[in-house]
């Protein structure tokens, strides 16, 4: 039973994981509903509610309460590098394939590791850093042979990384000291209201009218509104079955997972929407994903 609960755990992480980037994929590009912060601001409004729930109902965490000014202080940085991320990750996808999104998307160990040595100074061996290398160079390759190339596009994705690696750093500098640590799911659920309160004001200048064009859509097509409500529920249950399957395996189990998850989203994403993918663009993602999975080997083996 045991085994089978981890089974369907891993299952479901794939599933919302792969889904929730396969539908952001289509409403934002193959359906036309241009508007990537409105629709970040759904999936923060789904985390702030199902958090509460999962949290202060079902007890799948114990809750905590935010201790003091400063802590709400930290966690607001958090809460606005969350959103940055998740919104430059969401822009990227109206411009470029999932396939090189992902690629893209695996240098993040790449900027964890210059923002920990930039802001703390934190050394890694020298065999660390060597495997980065492969990281940052099959992103060069694929770039170079993707034949979707959009500039704008890959300057949001490597963005959205770049800022999604700072958070892990700031959230192991700000929150993981013994006065201040939050469980992952306490975090999310104070993190994603902070993230709604930036995407609100943020929605409505820079994307004028994105409410009624939202309500119109979904009055000429109930398709619409229902692709909008799962889309937002899983990316609740990204975060969800992620600190579940942490909970129950471990975070080396995650990363590994992680690791096959980027290459079974870009043959699904390539079967789905018929991108053309070059041999070049392949193997360029193939050496990233092969760095990223010497890079966790050698942390471990430094650990």
């Amino acid at each position: 039973m045991g085994r089978l609960f981890t089974i369907g755990l891993i299952t479901a992480w794939y599933s919302s994981n792969i889904g929730v980037l396969l539908l952001n994929k289509f409403l934002l590009s193959n359906y036309g509903f241009r508007y990537p912060i409105f629709l970040t601001l759904c999936h923060m409004l789904a985390c702030s509610v199902f958090s509460y729930v999962a949290v202060s109902w079902l007890k799948i965490a114990p809750l905590q309460g935010i201790r003091s000014r400063l802590q709400l202080v930290k966690i607001s940085a958090l809460g606005l590098i969350f959103c940055l991320s998740v919104v430059g990750g969401n822009v990227s996808l109206r411009y470029l394939p999932v396939s090189f999104n992902q690629a893209v998307g695996a240098t993040t160990p790449f900027f964890t590791a210059v923002f920990a040595y930039l802001m703390t100074r934190k050394r890694e061996g020298w065999i660390t850093y060597l495997t980065l290398i492969p990281v940052v160079t099959g992103v060069i390759i694929a770039s170079g042979g993707e034949p979707l190339f959009h500039l704008f596009g890959f300057i949001m994705c490597i963005s959205a990384t770049a800022a999604r690696a700072l958070k892990s750093v700031l959230q192991g500098i700000l929150l993981y000291s013994e006065g201040e640590k939050l469980h992952s799911m306490n975090l999310l659920m104070y993190m994603a209201p902070v993230a709604v309160l930036f995407l609100l004001p943020a929605a409505l200048i820079m994307e004028e009218g994105v409410i009624g064009i939202t309500i119109a859509l979904a009055r000429d097509d109930l398709k619409f509104f229902f692709y909008l409500l799962f889309n937002s529920a899983l990316a609740y249950f990204v975060n969800l079955t992620n600190f579940l399957i942490t909970k129950h395996t471990s975070p080396l189990t995650l990363q590994v997972l992680g690791n096959a998850k980027g290459a079974v989203a870009v043959v699904i994403s390539i079967l789905i929407f018929r991108n053309p993918v070059s041999l070049t663009g392949m193997l360029g993602y193939t050496v990233t994903v092969f760095g990223v999975i010497f890079y966790n080997e050698a942390k471990k083996r430094s650990m």
